[in-house]
């Protein structure tokens, strides 16, 4: 039961991650917009790129959870 309790946090812990990994991408990006102006295109596509495999990890781990966050990441 013990081992149950654990997986489940750290599966909690690893969509709480995700979560925190892409929210600091849209700062970086809306910082970055703000500054210059606009988001460098290799940037956004860099950025795209690690959104992707945060949601690839995430679909393996908390499939349960990803998809509210695969709904938020899109409607930016």
């Amino acid at each position: 039961m013990e081992n149950e309790k654990i997986e489940k946090l750290l599966k909690d812990l690893i969509y709480i991650n995700g979560v925190i990994a892409t929210e600091l991408i849209q700062i970086t990006e809306n910082t970055s917009a703000a500054l210059r102006g606009s988001v460098p295109k290799s940037c956004k596509k860099a950025h795209n790129a690690l959104r992707n495999d945060i949601l690839k990890i995430l679909d393996e781990e908390t499939p349960a959870l990803v998809e509210n966050l695969r709904n938020h990441l899109t409607g930016h």
